[in-house]
């Protein structure tokens, strides 16, 4: 059995290296499934799918697409801002360190999504949240939120111990925006192209592609990198664990 210790070794070194590796992706923060999706699934034009389902011979899985945002009826702000979709969470961090939501806003308009002379309907509304955007990020004390927000800040201090601090983070959807979206292509009863979602909603981004994947690797971008090279280091030790092994109890 000593010919097998070193086999031994190499299947527990791997199997810690993965675990450690899976572990600092997970710490990067970084959204690596939606990352996978969004720069995994295949590209395709508006024209082409419309054409397609003319044809009959759209594809059976999610495609990647492009365009602009058309909307008849938008989300209109108080600085005069027309949205398709406004996200907007308010926190408070509390005395342990956890942030705690106490106010979450969803608000998701229809909308037509088109690319040079082909539109099609979507439904933000079944968006796979995060949108994938830059967002606007406020950062501040409990007392600089608003009248609105104030109740449940007393609530919080009356329960525990008054928070820390606030911040409000919003992500939106603006009618000047060129969205990337992952959406499954099908046909209406009409005949017409429509996009479905993929189970999970749509995947969204109003920025580039090699943005939105930066944005996906999270903050901490170097500990993804360093957790995948890990976890592939894990893999081989795992591998050659496993023919040492086999070979020992083979000789």
């Amino acid at each position: 059995m000593d010919d097998a210790a070193l086999p031994v070794l190499l299947l527990a070194l791997g199997a810690f290296a993965i675990a450690a590796g899976a572990a600092l992706v997970r710490w990067s923060g970084a959204d690596t499934r939606a990352g996978r999706r969004l720069a995994g699934t295949r590209p395709a034009s508006l024209p082409d799918l419309h054409a397609a389902a003319v044809r009959g011979d759209l594809p059976g899985h999610a495609v990647r697409v492009e365009g602009r945002v058309r909307c008849a009826d938008p989300i209109r702000t108080p600085d005069g801002e027309r949205l398709a979709l406004l996200h907007r969470d308010v926190e408070v961090q509390q005395r342990n360190g956890r942030w705690r939501t106490i106010e979450r806003l969803r608000d998701a308009r229809a909308i037509d999504l088109w690319e040079r002379s082909t539109s099609v309907p979507l439904d933000l509304g079944q968006l796979a949240e995060p949108l994938i955007t830059i967002p606007h990020q406020w950062e501040g004390a409990p007392s600089e939120l608003d009248a609105t927000h104030q109740p449940a800040v007393a609530r919080i201090s009356s329960e525990d111990q008054p928070p820390n601090r606030a911040r409000a983070i919003t992500r939106q959807v603006m009618l000047v925006d060129q969205l990337i979206v992952v959406a499954v292509p099908g046909r209406g009863v009409d005949g017409a192209l429509r996009l479905d979602p993929p189970p999970g909603g749509f995947l969204v981004a109003t920025v580039e592609l090699d943005v939105a994947l930066r944005l996906l690797a999270g903050p901490h971008r170097p500990r993804m990198v360093t957790g995948y090279a890990v976890a592939a280091a894990g893999l081989v030790l795992l591998m050659v664990g496993i023919v040492s092994l086999v070979l020992a109890l083979l000789a």
